[in-house]
């Protein structure tokens, strides 16, 4: 699996079929120049989509999102963000129905103590299109609303 270095937020991460990887380019100058913010808006924006799609996920101490399976805590969605003259780029990747077995080549955002999952692995089948669906009205209501 090739490695590139990208300079977004956080560490290690994989990007793949079967996730739904999302770099909304925004400029924070007009969202009031704060960054915690628009975190904590990416991450609303994650687990109202996914509520839609009957999956109960939450924020954690570590970023992304994050759900409870009899394993323990487990990402679902990984958020990387990097901010130049304060305008977004990079974002999130939401795992709809990755390969997982790629997640074993490395610590995902460095953290060793917690899993990943997908919506596959949590037993929802959707198509890609089903899920971008949710995701843009989400998105819309969130960051226009």
């Amino acid at each position: 699996m090739p490695v590139i270095k990208s300079g977004r937020g956080g560490r290690i991460t994989y990007h793949g079929p079967g996730q739904r990887v999302m770099y909304p380019i925004v400029d924070l100058k007009l969202r009031g120049r704060d960054l915690k913010k628009y975190i904590c808006d990416l991450q609303i924006w994650l687990i109202e989509s996914l509520a839609e799609l009957g999956v109960q996920a939450h924020t954690d101490d570590d970023v992304g999102v994050w759900v409870t399976t009899p394993s323990g805590e487990m990402k679902i969605a990984a958020i990387g963000v990097r901010v130049r003259k304060w305008v977004t780029f990079h974002g999130v990747a939401l795992n709809i129905h990755p390969d997982m077995n790629h997640f074993n080549a490395i610590v995902p955002c460095g953290i060793q103590t917690k899993g990943v999952t997908s919506l596959k692995e949590l037993g929802i089948e959707k198509t890609m299109t089903e899920v971008d669906q949710i995701l843009i009205q989400k998105f819309q209501q969130i960051f226009q609303g």
